[in-house]
């Protein structure tokens, strides 16, 4: 195979390997992880859309203005609920004309979406916190109200539960911010009734003192709790959007695998590697000998790729073939399989002196 051409890993069926087909990629045996992660948004979906209903007529029944306001806190998660449930669908899409690399990043926006919410909501505990600490009042909190929001923090910490399973298990970044939009949510409910709890021992153990601080303290921690995750979560959906590479971990292994299990390949260089949603996209050169046929490299590709996918899940990986002529430059140099020795003999064996062109 002449230099410059490339070889697109995973062409034939027979090896199992994903098929190239008119340039755009086709992901047979995806569907069962999309309706998986559909179904689990779904369950977010119907959750908080029962928990806005229910604190709304709770809260209007009660006349409680906090009950109210946590129903709008759980309209947001409905929100970034449905924002999840519109990623994981599209992104789950097949790749076409339009799209020929598939559409994983849109995870990565409805994330990146999900996170600023997660900061809005954030901010906004602070602001009612520190409003609190400043101007003092009680608490409008009724027992129905302690009621509602335990079976709120309940309902949603299972919930995320699963979301948090299914996003490691299908390595979904949307799946993922949800679950800790739907967890921050586990976190100011519990706080609240944290703080309630405690103030109303010590109005019964410390009559006359002020006790009124500890919700608004407690609400603080659990805001800045909140922005880290949400600080994490903004950092891992922006590095895929801007294809940042693989952790070294993931890609740094190939190399060496590549170079010790086929003896054919006489170097190795040009990895690059990113992500879009959970798709992992790898390319890399392999050098082999000038003599092999086209036959031949795309053969020693499949088998390869082939090899890869096995430990490298839900991945797309491209090789470009090289012939060797012995005249490396420092990039070839550097991934070389042979020494320096083997380097000189094969150059030297190439015919120059009679002027006969060396056979391509």
């Amino acid at each position: 195979m002449s230099a410059g051409q490339g070889l697109s890993g995973g062409a034939s069926a027979r090896q199992g390997a994903e098929a190239g087909v008119g340039g755009v990629w086709r992901t047979p045996g995806g569907a069962p992880q999309v309706r998986q992660k559909t179904r689990v948004a779904l369950l977010s979906v119907a959750s908080n859309t029962t928990l806005v209903v229910l604190k709304l007529v709770v809260g209007l029944l009660v006349g409680s203005v906090a009950i109210v306001s946590e129903a709008i806190h759980s309209g947001m998660d409905l929100v970034a609920a449905l924002i999840a449930l519109f990623a994981v669908r599209k992104s789950g899409e097949a790749a076409d004309e339009r799209h020929p690399y598939g559409h994983g990043k849109f995870e990565n926006i409805s994330a990146a979406i999900e996170a600023l919410l997660i900061f809005g909501a954030a901010a906004w505990i602070i602001y009612e916190a520190v409003q609190r600490l400043l101007h003092p009042r009680g608490i409008d909190m009724a027992v129905w109200g302690v009621m509602v929001m335990a079976l709120s923090a309940g309902g949603n910490l299972l919930v995320s539960h699963r979301l948090f399973k299914v996003a490691r298990e299908t390595d979904s970044v949307a799946l993922e911010a949800d679950g800790w939009h739907l967890r921050t949510d586990v976190y100011t409910s519990a706080g609240l009734m944290v703080g309630l709890l405690v103030m109303w021992m010590g109005g019964h153990l410390w009559a006359g003192v002020r006790l009124d601080w500890i919700d608004s303290t407690i609400a603080i921690l659990v805001a800045l709790l909140i922005l880290k995750a949400a600080v994490d979560l903004v950092r891992t959906a922006v590095r895929d959007l801007l294809d940042v590479s693989l952790p070294a971990e993931d890609v740094q292994w190939i190399p060496g695998f590549v170079i010790g299990n086929w003896r054919q390949v006489r170097g190795f260089h040009n990895l690059r590697s990113r992500k879009a949603g959970p798709t992992r996209f790898v390319d890399f050169h392999v050098v082999v000998d000038d003599h092999m046929s086209v036959s031949e490299a795309h053969r020693l590709g499949d088998e390869i790729v082939a090899a890869l996918k096995e430990r490298l899940s839900d991945s797309r990986i491209n090789i470009h073939i090289e012939p060797c002529d012995f005249q490396c430059p420092p990039n070839c140099e550097a991934g070389c399989s042979m020494d320096e020795q083997q380097r000189r003999a094969g150059a030297e064996s190439r015919p120059s002196a009679t002027g006969e062109e060396q056979p391509k």
